[in-house]
């Protein structure tokens, strides 16, 4: 072998590459080393869902400009929106992990009675608040441990706890409902659920809620315990994670976000009912796989749901705003339901 074709082996693999580049004219790099191309395969799911929703209410703004041209409209879901927002970002984290959690409805119900009763007894809509985190977190645990350490499956035990919590508020409040027009005067009202130039407050802790929510999902320990124990359990019990606990926590997330959800419905109302929450069952369901958090655990996406969120909470005045009535409504949800999981699947990065 002649020396021009010995390899040199003092110059290290890295550098030799390097330099061929360099002598060719053209440096090498990472297709993810562009920043723009970076951030769309990071959150290609949330964009995704961004598209679906632009999309729709081109076509509603096509189909009836004058409405869709009004603020009146978008105060209207701004309004009602957070209630669904503090519920269905929790939900990523638990199906994030493999799981899912049918009881938020009456949780929700459960946790803005409690709220109902202490502002209705003359206290201040503050320690009203207290009491209803307080007891979110209690029912959260309750169903996490239920299915955790119970070994009950979360679909069955959620659902079975959603039906025994709602039927322990209708025995107990015989179908009555409580009026609460004192918390129009209250300072928990102002900070909570008033408005600022014309914008809803809630909105505000909403958003709040989601970055928060956001960071926690994506920057913290947590959200990364979360989504090693979606993916492979028996991986992260290798890794030291206490799988059990981890997954007791996405229900007690849920408990929380559940009555935080319910109080803001009851200030907005001034009118707790025996109902309550009944109606976000399937909407905050939807949101949720809208949004990009497939069924097979290990990812999700906070910023998707809460688009997702705004997109369905969008479907139904859309419907009845472009002139079609309200028949149509359900079938509109299924059809931007399946589209979007069609699009999310053709999207996601992998799949099971």
């Amino acid at each position: 072998m002649s020396k021009a074709m010995e390899p040199d082996l003092q110059t290290p693999l890295g550098r030799a590459s390097g330099q061929i580049a360099k002598e060719s004219g053209k440096e090498w790099s990472h297709p993810s080393d562009n920043w723009l191309r970076g951030f769309v395969l990071d959150n290609r799911a949330a964009l995704g869902t961004l598209a679906v929703f632009v999309v729709m209410m081109a076509v509603f703004m096509i189909a009836n400009p004058t409405v869709f041209t009004t603020w009146y409209l978008y105060s209207s879901v701004l309004t009602t929106l957070p209630v669904a927002l503090f519920v269905v970002v929790p939900l990523v984290f638990v199906v994030t992990c493999g799981e899912i959690d049918l009881s938020f409805p009456a949780t929700m119900g459960f946790a803005s009675w409690v709220f109902a009763i202490v502002v209705q007894a003359g206290y201040d809509p503050f320690l009203g608040i207290v009491a209803a985190l307080v007891t979110g977190t209690l029912l959260g645990f309750l169903v996490g441990s239920l299915v955790v350490y119970g070994g009950l499956s979360s679909l069955i035990a959620t659902l079975g706890m959603n039906f025994l919590l709602r039927g322990l508020i209708q025995i107990i409040n015989e179908g009555k409902s409580t009026a609460l027009t004192s918390l129009a005067d209250s300072r928990a009202y102002a900070i909570f659920s008033s408005q600022i130039f014309g914008i809803p407050v809630q909105i505000f802790w909403a958003i709040a809620f989601v970055v928060f929510s956001a960071l926690l999902y994506n920057r913290h320990r947590f959200g990364a315990q979360v989504k090693v124990v979606g993916d492979n359990p028996d991986s992260a019990k290798q890794m030291g994670i206490d799988v059990k606990r981890v997954r007791v926590k996405v229900f007690v997330f849920v408990g929380i976000g559940a009555a935080i959800a319910g109080t803001f419905s009851v200030m907005i109302n001034f009118t707790w009912w025996p109902t309550a929450g009944d109606g976000y069952l399937l909407p905050v369901l939807a949101s949720v796989f809208v949004g990009g958090t497939p069924t097979w655990g290990g990812i999700g996406t906070v910023v998707g749901g809460a688009i997702g969120a705004v997109t369905v909470s969008f479907i139904q005045t859309g419907v009845v705003a472009a002139g079609l009535s309200g028949f149509y409504v359900q079938f509109f949800n299924g059809l931007i339901i399946i589209l979007s999981l069609l699009g999310h699947k053709w999207n996601q990065a992998r799949y099971r």
